[in-house]
């Protein structure tokens, strides 16, 4: 399985989620949906380098390692593309700097907590982001 970043950037009652605007490594069903801030672990980088370096790639925000908290463990298993197959580690930022600013990959935008767009992110999203958004650590396939 491939590792896998996501960072959802918190503030007060707000979620910066960001909608793909292009696919990077033939991920296409990923163009257009809403989604936190993350990709690939690269080899040799640790999970939590990946994911430092992914914000900062796609939304220009600098975070520490020592401000992100770990809140899931996800596997993704394709029937189909066996070889999209992935382990997500998901962690809940709440301290950075830089404004979150669009690249040519993604398009930042803050959510009410209370408001977010499931309709227009991943179907499994409305089932485990909540947990983790009441404070719940989530382990799930």
């Amino acid at each position: 399985m491939k590792p896998v970043t996501l960072c959802l950037l918190l503030k007060k009652d707000k979620i910066l989620l960001a909608q793909k605007k292009r696919s990077l490594s033939g991920f296409n069903v990923a163009v257009g949906k809403l989604n936190g801030i993350g990709g690939k672990v690269d080899t040799g980088e640790t999970i939590e380098a990946a994911a430092v370096r992914e914000v900062g790639e796609e939304i220009g925000v600098k975070i520490a390692e020592e401000h992100l908290e770990k809140v899931a463990n996800i596997k993704f298993y394709f029937k189909d593309k066996p070889e999209w197959n992935q382990h997500m580690h998901v962690f809940l930022v709440r301290d950075w700097k830089g404004k979150p600013k669009e690249s040519e990959e993604m398009i930042p935008r803050w959510y009410s907590k209370t408001e977010i767009p499931f309709d227009l992110m991943w179907a499994d999203d409305k089932h485990w982001l909540p947990s983790v958004l009441a404070g719940k650590k989530v382990e799930g396939k």
